[in-house]
């Protein structure tokens, strides 16, 4: 789950990370009225949308008075943007953030993760701020500087005065940045964050550094003990498809190809994606049904898959270890039932009661129903369907 800059700087502000004064707003009059509230000579006005390259595709306006913000806000909200990571369909902005603008002297980036081939959390720093971070990774690695944190100890002061030698801050910046950057893993630890990307991280005239921007993504899976946390959750911003998945407790990633994927398990989505590709297929989404497959999630799984007018084809590949593939079977064939399926199925069980599982969807005399064998005829015979 991802969260708004605005929603993630009123978190920052609880735990002490610096940030500049600022208000949310929707509309162009409370945007006005928020730069009313502020006691400063210009305004940035920031378009709300989760993704990042706001500033390059005109999500960000430095105006130097309220009404100059009334009038960007009323070019920006309706407006969609198109960056880097929006896609070509780019974004609607519903939302903005007016804030007081500052004296930058200096850009850095600084962000949290989690390192999951060290299953340790790790804080990177670069001195390429306000630079697309995954540019610089790419092109300039050494600019990089990285601290993996033990959390059984916590962020380590000399990791800090590493980092800040690497940035070549001064002494005095460097006490800054020290309570910065410890801030900043208090943050990450108490919400059970997944992700912190502060880019830029600005350094003022005065040598305080100040969060200039907020992404935060949060563990899925520990939303359940941060109640305030999923009360921001703003659905509009989500692929809507994905949103109803998760009302009945899918996972669905939307991708760009004509297959359509419905396993039952993380790992076998990414093979059976995987081999759809390697014979020349591309997947249309990741649809992981969960373990226990029934004739309900099957049909609504068909559903949400079919809601992708791209979609040639759906290859369903699940594993009958929990639910035994028979019952897959008859809950396949019911699903047909309530659900108008208007392309080819191909169905690959594997697991207990395999065999019978077969026997049952080729008897069904459902034409839509095309039975594999294994995952490699299956993946041969959903590519072939939808080239043909």
């Amino acid at each position: 789950m991802n969260i708004h800059e605005f929603q993630a700087k009123q978190i920052f502000k609880t735990f002490d990370v610096p940030v500049l004064e600022g208000y949310h707003a929707e509309t162009p009059e409370q945007a006005e009225k928020a730069a009313e509230k502020l006691s400063s000579d210009k305004y940035v006005v920031k378009a709300q949308i989760h993704a990042g390259g706001r500033g390059k595709a005109g999500g960000v306006k430095i105006v130097s008075s309220p009404k100059e913000v009334h009038d960007a806000a009323q070019e920006m909200l309706g407006k969609t943007l198109v960056t880097h990571q929006t896609g070509p369909e780019g974004k609607t902005v519903k939302k903005l953030y007016v804030e007081a603008a500052a004296n930058i002297t200096g850009e850095f980036y600084l962000g949290i993760t989690l390192d999951r081939q060290q299953s340790m959390p790790v804080m990177m720093a670069s001195t390429e701020g306000g630079v697309e971070i995954e540019k610089v990774a790419e092109e300039t690695t050494e600019k990089i500087l990285k601290a993996t944190i033990n959390p059984l100890y916590g962020l380590q002061a000399f990791q800090i005065r590493e980092m800040a030698f690497g940035l070549g801050l001064t002494k005095e910046q460097m006490k800054h940045f020290g309570k910065f950057a410890a801030a900043l893993y208090n943050v990450y630890i108490e919400n059970d964050a997944s992700l912190i990307e502060i880019n830029p991280l600005a350094l003022l005239d005065d040598d305080r550094l100040i969060a200039l921007d907020a992404k935060m993504g949060f563990d899925d899976n520990a939303l359940f003990r941060q109640k305030e946390i999923v009360e921001m959750r703003d659905f509009s911003e989500e692929e809507p498809t994905e949103t109803e998945a998760d009302k009945y407790g899918m996972s669905y990633v939307k991708l760009d190809g004509n297959v359509g994927c419905m396993v039952n398990g993380a790992g076998l989505a990414m093979s059976t994606m995987d081999i759809i590709k390697y014979k020349g297929g591309e997947p249309a989404n990741f649809l992981d049904v969960g373990g226990g497959a029934s004739a309900e999630t099957v049909a609504k799984g068909m559903e949400i898959i079919l809601n992708d007018s791209a979609v040639k084809a759906i290859f369903i590949n699940i594993f009958g270890g929990i639910v035994r593939c028979d019952r897959i079977a008859n809950g396949i064939i019911q699903a047909t039932q309530h659900v108008d399926i208007p392309v080819p199925v191909v169905v690959r069980l594997d697991g207990t009661n395999a065999h019978e599982a077969m026997d049952i969807l080729k008897n069904s005399e459902i034409p839509q129903l095309v039975a594999a064998k294994d995952l490699n005829e299956g993946a041969e015979k959903v590519v072939h369907i939808v080239k043909n």
